[in-house]
């Protein structure tokens, strides 16, 4: 088996027996080790003199490395050293280099791995909705067809939201403002399609606004056309040209959906039924030994229960895109993952920008050097279970299981692209925080204690106390229950109790 594949099971073996130390050495072929804390010049480390300071979660040579020879994370290659490096130095962005191309051929070489043992059946308290969809949240959602009504829904919403049904009987009256619906062409007319009728019809929304102007390229009547079919109950429509207060209408609307929203409940739901959307931005060093591992194993679980999970950020994968092409299910599936890979590189070259432009400046300052060092971290948020399907942006997952979902690494767009594909809950790991939520509940699991304990109002779970005491098994259990009592509506998410809830559609053409 490859050694980056095994990568989960193996890392938290070695965390446990160096748990008192100042280091982490991820994997047995590993050539650095990362530093739990900042690490003085002339500390001792796996018995190598350290020669520099360290900072945490950055990375020390284990042994000399020769220049142009690979330098080895996670049990795989995350670059090649610029320069002879001696063992005890720091190794970073300035002696370590990329070996990532541009399109490659890719052969399909199956790898399977031992299903998660579930013992009994789980359940969360939810909403079910028509179609065989479940929310977990009863909310009003006033969607906009195009940016110039934003602020007409914004009224709607703040002389609503106190009403005592909507207040007692619902879970709140939201709107999502964007800039969007019209001047666009082609594509990304499409685009805000989509995405914008995926949102009428999330199940997370008990009853929907759809609100237009009349003139603009996505007015209602266009846009009925990619929406199709809508409970009438659930479902209102206002055009703001066609009446003479469009505030009072839209309250009346409003008003109207929530005596509908009042008179929905929760009740048992199979976890089958429950999507997570995975996410993470601002990572750092630690990011893929504990936050993105620990998604993964609840990946795993909730799939092993039936459900399902959407992995995104395709930029992300390169580097690592081997490690889920060789878990998707049959050579189809497989087809799919290569030309999603490929087709977004060349995106990168039809702009004339570097593909391998990535990790950001904080991702950099937090101990990620490479775009291997990052996707190598950042796709453990899959787990290990095998890759059922391939969507392309826009679409809604029909698959249970992991799906790779097409679409770019920028946090408010592909928060909007998971939960617009269909996913009820965002878990989204971070290293250097990030006050950002969707229009779904956003749980931010942190890297490291640090960070839990800087913005206690940002972040939902702290996954670095990995680093020290707690096991990995023991955790994945705590933060399964989180996941099922946020899904039952016991918890409400940081973003949620902030009312920190964005939109982002993505963008590539002509605007008029």
């Amino acid at each position: 088996m490859n050694a980056a594949l095994n990568v989960h099971s193996r890392t938290y073996w070695v965390m446990r027996m160096l748990k008192s130390t100042t280091a982490i050495k991820i994997s047995e072929p590993d050539n650095v080790a990362i530093a739990i804390a900042p690490i003085v010049s002339g500390s001792i480390v796996f018995g190598v003199p350290v020669l520099e300071n360290i900072p945490a979660g950055h990375k020390v040579a284990l042994a000399d490395i020769k220049d142009h020879e690979n330098i080895i994370k996670y049990g795989a290659p995350i670059g090649h050293a610029r320069m002879h490096i001696n063992a005890g130095q720091h190794v970073h962005t300035h002696n370590l280099k990329t070996n990532l191309g541009s399109i490659d051929d890719y052969y399909y070489t199956p790898e399977h791995h031992k299903p998660v043992d579930v013992l009994q059946e789980r359940m969360f308290m939810g909403y079910n909705r028509a179609g065989g969809k479940a929310g977990i949240r009863n909310e009003i959602w006033i969607i906009n067809t195009v940016g110039c009504v934003n602020k007409i829904a914004e009224r709607i919403v703040a002389a609503t939201k106190d009403d005592p049904i909507i207040k007692n009987k619902t879970d709140g009256i939201f709107t999502f403002v964007h800039p969007y619906g019209c001047s666009q062409l082609g594509e990304d007319n499409r685009f805000t399609q989509d995405i914008l009728a995926n949102m009428v019809h999330h199940p997370n929304a008990s009853g929907v606004l759809v609100l237009g102007l009349g003139c603009e390229n996505n007015n209602i009547d266009e846009f009925k056309k990619v929406l199709g079919e809508t409970d009438a109950n659930r479902v209102k429509f206002l055009n703001a040209q066609d009446v003479e207060d469009e505030v009072a209408e839209g309250i009346k609307l409003v008003k109207e959906l929530s005596l509908y929203a009042a008179g929905l409940w929760r009740e048992p739901i199979p976890l089958s039924k429950l999507t997570i959307g995975l996410k993470c931005g601002g990572s750092d060093g630690f990011s893929g030994i504990t936050a993105n591992p620990l998604v993964g194993n609840v990946s795993d679980l909730l799939i092993a229960h039936g459900g399902s999970a959407l992995l995104t950020e395709v930029p992300e994968m390169f580097g690592a895109e081997t490690l889920l092409m060789n878990r998707c299910k049959d050579v189809v599936v497989f087809n799919k993952t290569v030309a999603l890979i490929n087709n977004f590189k060349q995106y990168f070259m039809d702009h004339g920008q570097e593909i391998y432009e990535n990790p950001s400046p904080g991702n950099k300052e937090g101990g990620i050097s490479t775009l291997e060092d990052k996707s190598l971290g950042c796709t453990q948020k899959g787990g290990h279970s095998p890759v059922v399907d391939v969507l392309d942006y826009g679409d809604v997952i029909n698959t249970s299981g992991l799906n790779l979902l097409q679409g770019p690494g920028n946090d408010i767009v592909a928060v909007t692209n998971l939960m617009a594909a269909g996913a009820q809950i965002v878990l989204f790991t971070t290293g250097r925080g990030t006050p950002l939520g969707g229009p779904i509940p956003t749980i931010k699991i942190s890297s490291n204690s640090t960070l839990a304990a800087q913005k206690p109002h940002w972040i939902d779970f702290d996954a670095g106390v990995l680093l020290s005491d707690t096991s990995m098994k023991e955790l994945t259990a705590q933060f399964f229950d989180y996941i099922v009592d946020v899904a039952s509506g016991v918890i409400k998410t940081k973003n949620e109790v902030n009312d920190y809830r964005e939109i982002s559609i993505f963008k590539d053409g002509v605007t008029l």
